[in-house]
C-alpha cells in the first residue's frame, strides 16, 4: 500500500474562506427553470408553481450565493419583460438557446424563489443589446426604497420593500463569437465602466464583478482581462472567471485535468496584480468563480424552439464526481483570492439535481462534494504540507495521487481534511497535527467500485456517501485510509485545552 503524509498547523493559514463560494446558477436554458425549479401543475408545485420536491434538495445544499439569469442568455435579457402580471408578459425568442420564452418565470419570482432558499440573488444585467440605461433602471427596480418611476412600478407588482440586491454581474462572456453583441476589450471595458458608475450611483453598496475571459482556450487570453481591468479596477470588486472540463475517456488524464483550473487562477491573480501595480493601487482584485463545472455528453436529445426542453441534461458518473470534487477543491485552496463561486448549472443542465417533468427529482452524485464542503468547508484553509505519490499523463506529469484541502473553523472547534484518491490504489494518508490537540470525530466516503455508474430516477441512491471506519488517531496524528477512486471528508475535533484528547485514539 502507497503512504502520504500531510502536515497541518492551525496558525499557518491560507485564507479564510467566503461564504459566497459555495454557489450555483439559474439560467433560462433548456430545463433549468421550466421542467426544473418551476413546473406549475406538477404534483409537487406549491402555489407560485415552485417545484417542492427540487425547493428541498437546493435548500440542503445550505448554498449562500444563486447567479442568474445567465449566462449567455443574459445578452439578449429584457428584464422589463420578466416583471408584472404574468398574463400581460410577452412570449419571446430566446436567441441564446434557440428557445421560446414565455416569460413567466421572471425576476420577482426568481427572487422570491431565492428568498425561500435564504440565498443571496448575485444578478446579470444584460451589456451586450443594451446597456447603461436598462442597468441603472433595473438597479432602481430592485434596489432603491419609492418616490421614482422604477422603485413605485415594482411596489405595484406586489414588492413594498426593495429587494437589496447587493451582487450584480456587467454582463456575460462578451469575448465569445458565440456572444450576442460581442465586445471587443476595450468596447467592453468602457461600457462597463460606465456602466459601473451609473449603477453606484442608485445604490454606493452594491458590488459588481467584471467580465473576464470566457475560457483559457480564447485566442485573447488573459490580454482580455488586463485590457478590461485597466478600464474598470476602480469601479470593480471582482473579475470573473469561467471553466468547464470536458470529459476524456482516460480516468488519469480526466482526474488531472483540474490542474488546468489551478493553473488558470495564479495567471489571472498575476494580471489583477500587474494592473494593480501599473495604476500604483491600493486595492487588491478578488476573482469570482461564477461559472465552473465538468461537461459530457448529454443523455436527452434537445429539440429548439420549445419551452423546457433539456439542454446538456446529463447523469454524472462516479469518476465525473472525483474530476467536480477536484475542482471544488481547487476552489477551496484559493480562498485567499477566490471569493465567488457558482457551480453551473443548479438543475437539469450538467446539473447537481436532475427532474422529469411531471415525474421525480434526484441527485446526480455531484452534489455530494458540495454539500460536503458547504456544510463542512467554513472557516480558514490552513497551508498544507503534503508528501504524495505521483504519476504522468501523456499531457500532465508530477500529477498529485492525493489532492487535499483542510480547513480550521475556530467557532466550530474543527479541522475539516477533504482528499480525493485519483488512483485505483488505496492510499494511506498519514496526518500530522501541530500546535493543537485533536480527536477523530468521522470520516465520510463516497465511492463506487463502478466508475461509470450513475443515478437514475429508478435507482437514485446507487452512489451516495456513507461512514466508514477507515480513520483512526495514534499518537496524536490521523490515520486514514482513503480507497482507491474515492472522495473523503475526515473530520477532527480540537480539544479545549489544546492537549492531545484521548478519545477514539487507536
Amino acid at each position: 500500500m502507497k503512504n502520504a503524509y500531510l502536515l497541518l498547523d492551525k496558525d499557518y493559514k491560507i485564507g479564510k474562506v467566503s461564504d459566497r463560494l459555495f454557489g450555483s446558477f439559474v439560467e433560462h436554458m433548456g430545463s433549468v427553470v421550466y421542467n426544473g425549479i418551476y413546473e406549475p401543475g406538477h404534483p409537487e408545485a406549491d402555489k407560485n408553481g415552485f417545484r417542492k420536491d427540487v425547493l428541498k434538495l437546493v435548500k440542503d445544499l445550505n448554498l449562500s450565493v444563486i447567479r442568474y439569469p445567465g449566462g449567455n442568455f443574459t445578452s439578449g435579457y429584457n428584464w422589463e419583460d420578466t416583471v408584472g402580471p404574468k398574463e400581460k408578459r410577452p412570449v419571446k425568442l430566446d436567441l441564446a438557446w434557440r428557445a421560446y420564452e414565455p416569460n413567466t418565470f421572471g425576476l420577482n419570482e426568481f427572487l422570491m424563489w431565492a428568498r425561500m432558499l435564504d440565498v443571496a440573488p448575485m444578478i446579470s444585467v444584460n451589456l451586450g443589446i443594451r446597456g447603461i440605461d436598462a442597468a441603472r433602471n433595473l438597479v432602481e427596480y430592485c434596489n432603491f426604497p419609492q418616490g421614482s418611476y422604477w422603485s413605485d412600478l415594482r411596489k405595484s407588482h406586489g414588492f413594498p420593500v426593495p429587494h437589496q440586491i447587493k451582487l450584480w454581474c456587467l454582463g456575460n462572456e462578451l469575448d465569445g463569437e458565440w456572444q450576442i453583441a460581442r465586445k471587443t476589450p476595450d468596447e467592453y471595458g468602457r461600457l462597463a465602466c460606465e456602466t459601473a458608475k451609473v449603477m453606484k450611483l442608485i445604490d454606493p453598496q452594491i458590488q459588481l464583478v467584471a467580465v473576464g475571459s470566457s475560457t483559457r482556450r480564447m485566442s485573447s487570453y488573459p490580454e482580455w482581462d488586463r485590457t478590461v481591468l485597466m478600464h474598470t479596477y476602480e469601479q470593480v470588486e471582482y473579475l470573473s472567471l469561467h471553466n468547464y472540463i470536458d470529459k476524456v475517456e482516460d480516468p488519469a488524464e480526466y482526474l488531472a485535468r483540474p490542474l488546468e483550473i489551478e493553473r488558470q487562477i495564479q495567471e489571472i491573480i498575476a494580471v489583477c496584480d500587474c494592473v494593480k501595480a501599473v495604476k500604483r493601487s491600493d486595492k487588491t482584485m478578488y476573482l469570482s468563480f461564477d461559472e465552473w463545472n465538468i461537461h459530457r455528453s448529454p443523455d436527452l436529445r434537445y429539440e429548439p424552439w420549445q419551452t423546457g426542453s433539456p439542454y446538456d441534461w446529463c447523469r454524472f458518473d462516479m469518476l465525473d464526481t472525483l474530476v467536480f470534487g477536484s475542482m471544488l477543491l481547487t476552489l477551496l485552496r484559493n480562498a485567499n483570492r477566490v471569493k465567488i463561486a457558482c457551480q453551473a448549472l443548479l438543475v437539469n443542465t450538467i446539473p447537481l439535481i436532475l427532474t422529469q417533468k411531471g415525474g421525480k427529482a434526484w441527485r446526480n452524485p455531484t452534489y455530494y462534494p458540495l454539500l460536503h464542503a458547504s456544510r463542512f468547508g467554513r472557516g480558514e484553509v490552513l497551508l498544507p504540507r503534503l508528501k504524495t505519490p505521483k504519476y504522468d499523463t501523456p499531457n500532465y506529469t508530477g500529477v498529485p495521487v492525493i489532492d487535499t484541502v483542510a480547513v480550521y473553523n475556530e467557532d466550530k472547534k474543527t479541522i475539516t481534511v477533504f482528499a480525493i484518491n485519483r488512483s485505483a490504489e488505496p492510499v494511506l494518508l498519514n496526518i500530522e497535527f501541530r500546535g493543537v490537540g485533536c480527536y477523530l470525530l468521522d470520516h465520510t466516503e463516497l465511492s463506487h467500485n463502478d466508475l461509470n455508474k450513475v443515478n437514475t430516477s429508478e435507482d437514485p441512491d446507487a452512489i451516495q456517501p456513507f461512514m466508514c471506519k477507515n480513520s483512526k488517531m495514534k499518537d496524536g496524528n490521523g490515520e486514514c485510509l482513503l480507497n482507491g477512486y474515492s472522495w473523503n471528508v475526515i473530520r477532527f475535533g480540537i480539544s479545549e485545552s489544546g492537549k492531545i484528547d484521548f478519545r477514539n485514539l487507536g
